[in-house]
């Protein structure tokens, strides 16, 4: 008897170390594997600074508004507050079911909308503002698809890093918080 109770034990811790593992595996690799593209593209949150920042550069503007690499939301979720149709894309699901529900607590899911995507197959064709918080890697290759698909009223904010080689329209804030605005002008 009481080396059948120690084996139920051993089954039961070793089922619950091995059930641990699982979670800690699907819930950290989607946070894990973006540091393991070819440009890295970590999570970080936007701070309520450039949140407002970014607002600012949305003053006077209408029509939609697409976050690429959208995170936990809150950009497309403040534009929605203010009347704007805004989706967001992001490729880290936990992130997306997050934002989505950010959305519905918030009052906002029937304007904010975010989809698990990845932002190079993505056509942003459709959309007059664009948010981007990018890293310097991605930058020239961005501004070219941005050139390429975007209508010429269409509005690109660029948070923490600026595109490399075109020239802001408006820029406000300081440091980390900075934030880049350049109008599209096809020539």
């Amino acid at each position: 008897e009481g080396s059948s109770r120690r084996r139920s034990w051993g089954l039961f811790v070793t089922a619950g170390v091995g059930g641990t593992l699982v979670a800690l595996y699907a819930v950290a690799t989607p946070f894990v594997t973006p540091a393991l593209r070819k440009i890295c593209l970590p999570f970080v949150p936007a701070t309520s600074t450039q949140i407002q920042n970014v607002l600012k550069m949305l003053e006077n503007r209408s029509g939609s508004l697409v976050d690429i690499g959208s995170g936990d939301g809150r950009i497309v979720i403040a534009a929605a507050k203010r009347g704007f149709k805004a989706v967001g894309y992001e490729l880290n699901p936990w992130l997306v079911w997050y934002s989505r529900y950010r959305a519905w607590r918030d009052g906002v899911h029937q304007n904010a909308k975010f989809y698990i995507s990845d932002l190079w197959k993505v056509s942003l064709s459709h959309y007059t503002n664009v948010v981007v918080f990018g890293v310097p890697q991605m930058m020239p290759q961005l501004e070219k698809k941005l050139e390429e698909e975007l209508e010429c009223d269409a509005r690109i904010i660029a948070c923490r890093f600026p595109f490399p080689c075109w020239i802001p329209d408006h820029t406000t804030g300081e440091g980390i918080d900075t934030v880049w605005a350049y109008d599209l002008k096809h020539s």
